[in-house]
């Protein structure tokens, strides 16, 4: 029996190639629209669907596959006798091959000025169900969705060696294919009537790239980004130099970019393992990096720097005196380029910062769930801040109150940070108590501690905290708020002169 094809492509890349080798290996070749009279005119041998119907194509090419003579050859299975007899009885032909992929969805959603109405004319139906069709009877058709397939299945079917598990295998990637492409139509859909979480949850992610491991070595792991995302990103950046990232550095370079972009001023922040251990503004880049670097030179080594400002030579004269794993920035100089290409391993990153997505989902895997979330874009400006003290913070500590504030939010809870002069000077992070957090920021900063002011992600439950700060020299404090042993920590700031200020929001971090 003639063996029989069906090509319906979208992406046509390949396709005339692919079907000589169809036509030379003794296929007969069914094909619709587009696709059809792209073979024909390059010389492949070819029947049109609706020869096979006996019905025309219509609604402008809304039905064209839509019926028994197509559905019931993909459908119907060759070692079931009813089958077979159904299909002798009513005239159809079993196809054994499926080329088919589907309408642009995803290019059409990130075009400019795309219109809803063209949107939706770019969901396709016909492909899809066939799509689906094959690859439910993978044991008798083999069913091809990649163009990138196209030359190795050739030579399969040359060597007769088209194998059930290598039918699965294109059956699996036909189903992860067409779930794809329905979870970017539900969450368009989803977006357009304004739902945020809804009974079931669905998202769809495309791989950047397979890592050589995860946290650690004996862990398997692989970074993907959302399609068309039109935020800042780590997925999308310009990798300028360096080896390939591993897990924990995208990890680390992710939790630098959401603080950097916090700040207007030129900034530059340093973190190890997700937390920031020095935040640096200035005027001009370099005194950031300065700033960032001596809050806390140990930690520093080895660690993930994200710069809102291009990187200048001056500052790439100073990157270079440490070692560094990433240093991510919206540009570098030429000359700044050079001078860190001189570090073999060093990672550089060119990122955008110029338009960003203010909320977005945070997505956290726990065994057999999963937590969603709208990302932490809560801000404080000096008018939403209520002075609780009889001593009120002067401007240059209100400036710091409010610096201080953007980088407690990014530290892991319980979370401390002490700044002065638009720089950290102590900061303490994932403590089972919040003075332990304050013990390890205090001790960090040292001298520097005196006339610094505090930043609390929490407000305090009792009022050690508070004292700790007071007997370092610390002169103000940023808090929630919201305990009800409020009026001690209050208290205590009356009875030694020190301004406190309340929030009224709190910024844990788990």
């Amino acid at each position: 029996m003639t063996k029989r094809a069906l090509i319906s492509v979208s992406d046509k890349t390949g396709i005339i190639e692919f079907a000589k080798g169809l036509n030379d290996l003794g296929y007969e070749i069914l094909s619709t629209g587009g696709t059809l009279k792209q073979l024909l005119d390059a010389g492949v041998t070819a029947i049109a669907v609706d020869d096979i119907t006996n019905f025309p194509e219509i609604l402008g090419g809304r039905v064209k596959t839509l019926h028994p003579n197509i559905h019931g050859g993909l459908l119907a299975k060759r070692n079931d006798e009813s089958h077979v007899k159904e299909l002798a009885d009513n005239k159809i032909d079993p196809i054994d091959l499926v080329v088919v992929n589907l309408y642009p969805f995803k290019e059409t959603l990130a075009k400019s000025d795309v219109s809803h109405e063209e949107i939706v004319e770019n969901i396709d139906i016909g492909g899809p169900t066939m799509l689906r069709a094959a690859a439910k009877n993978y044991q008798d058709v083999a069913v091809i969705v990649d163009p990138n397939k196209y030359d190795s299945t050739l030579e399969l079917l040359k060597n007769d060696v088209l194998t059930i598990e290598v039918r699965k295998e294109f059956a699996a990637e036909v189903f992860r294919h067409t779930a794809h492409y329905d979870s970017m139509i539900a969450n368009y859909f989803t977006e357009e009537t304004g739902d945020l979480f809804t009974p079931t949850f669905s998202r769809t992610f495309e791989r950047v790239q397979s890592l050589r491991y995860g946290e650690n070595p004996h862990q398997e792991a692989t970074f993907y980004e959302i399609p068309n995302y039109q935020g800042i990103s780590l997925a999308t950046a310009n990798q300028l130099h360096g080896k390939e990232l591993s897990y924990n550095n995208i990890q680390d370079a992710n939790a630098a970019l959401e603080i950097v972009l916090e700040y207007d001023e030129p900034a530059t922040v340093a973190v190890k393992h997700m937390n920031p251990c020095g935040i640096g503004l200035a005027d001009d880049l370099s005194t950031a990096f300065t700033r960032a670097y001596e809050s806390d030179p140990i930690s520093i080594f080895g660690g993930i720097i994200a710069c809102n400002r291009e990187v200048d030579e001056a500052t790439a004269k100073q990157m270079k005196e440490i070692f560094l794993e990433i240093v991510i920035a919206p540009s570098f100089t030429k000359e700044a380029l050079e001078i860190l290409q001189e570090k073999k391993n060093i990672r550089l990153l060119s990122i955008p910062m110029d338009k960003d997505i203010d909320v977005y989902e945070k997505m956290t895997s726990v065994k057999g769930g999963l937590l969603v979330q709208t990302n932490d874009q809560g801000t404080v400006t000096e008018a939403d801040l209520t002075v609780v003290t009889d001593v009120k913070p002067t401007d240059s500590e209100i400036e710091d109150l409010l610096f201080a504030w953007k980088a407690v939010k990014h530290v892991k809870s319980n979370a401390i940070v002490l700044a002065k002069n638009k720089q950290t000077v102590g900061i303490g992070a994932g403590q089972m108590n919040r003075i332990g957090a304050a013990v390890i920021a205090l001790k960090q900063a040292g001298e520097k501690a005196k006339g610094s002011v505090l930043a609390s992600d929490a407000f305090f439950p009792m009022p050690d905290t508070v004292e700790a700060a007071i007997e370092a020299g610390v002169t103000a404090i940023i808090q929630p708020g919201g305990s009800k042993r409020d009026q001690d920590s209050i208290d205590k700031c009356n009875e030694h002169g020190i301004a406190m200020v309340t929030t009224s929001m709190r910024h844990f971090k788990h």
